[in-house]
């Protein structure tokens, strides 16, 4: 088997949901040598933007989407540590700092989410669900990172995520991150309302966005706080699955 035998394998194996192949795929490509960041920018990435194309397009739906980010996942599990090995560093749109916020233990959309932003270049960091605004906050200040991306899936838990923003203003700091909000209670209106800077009606939405809001915010002088990107409207079904981290609202 050829490597673009086997890279299409990949992106085949993600594209199905079937992540035991992909984990086994990523397996046979470290015994036949090829470079951990090969096999993911030329297989396993393909794979998860034709997932993302389609379930923007509304031809997927969040079943389908979960089971081919569990197989991204799977085949990152594998290579990743690899790349670590070899101090291989894969080119990054940014960093993000993700969580559910306090109060709301919803997950399984953010998760989504947060593998599409990884499998297109994203550093990702999620801090899991139930976080409390001062921690938040505090990891925040910690980790730096570029995006502040914030899950809310109940109208009573929405309110935290204005509470965070808030809290950075208290601070001194909020002009110094981008801040992207969702989840079920929320939407372009509402980001607005509390502050943030970024919204999207689903998965590749997101992704969308937050590569937009990292070249408006390169191209701006530091310390300018980044100017708000309006969404997408969503096709066909998508629209009902979430976004940064909307799709948690599918949990």
């Amino acid at each position: 088997m050829s490597h673009e035998d086997l890279y299409q394998k990949m992106a085949d194996s993600v594209i199905t949901g079937d992540a035991e192949t992909s984990a086994a795929l990523a397996r046979q490509s470290l015994e036949l040598g090829i470079a951990p960041l090969e096999s993911i920018d030329n297989g396993f990435v393909k794979g998860i933007r034709v997932v993302g194309d389609r379930f923007g397009a509304g031809e997927l739906f969040l079943p389908e989407l979960v089971m081919s980010a569990e197989a991204m996942k799977a085949a990152l599990a594998i290579l990743e540590p690899e790349l670590a090995k070899a101090s291989t560093v894969r080119e990054s749109q940014g960093s993000v700092l993700a969580c559910t916020v306090q109060g709301d233990i919803h997950d399984i959309g953010k998760r989504i989410v947060c593998t599409m932003l990884s499998a297109n270049g994203f550093s990702v960091v999620d801090l899991g669900v139930n976080v409390k605004i001062d921690r938040f906050v505090q990891e925040i200040k910690t980790r730096q990172p570029d995006i502040v991306a914030m899950s809310a899936l109940l109208t009573t838990t929405a309110p935290n995520q204005g509470k965070v923003i808030k809290l950075l203003q208290k601070e001194g700091i909020r002009d110094q991150y981008i801040v992207m909000v969702g989840g079920a209670p929320t939407s372009l209106a509402w980001s607005k309302e509390i502050g943030a800077d970024g919204y999207g009606e689903n998965a590749t939405e997101a992704v969308r966005v937050a590569k937009e809001l990292m070249a408006k915010r390169r191209s701006k002088p530091a310390g300018a706080q980044p100017e708000t990107v309006a969404p997408v409207p969503a096709l066909g079904d998508a629209a009902s699955s979430g976004g940064v981290i909307r799709a948690a609202a599918s949990d």
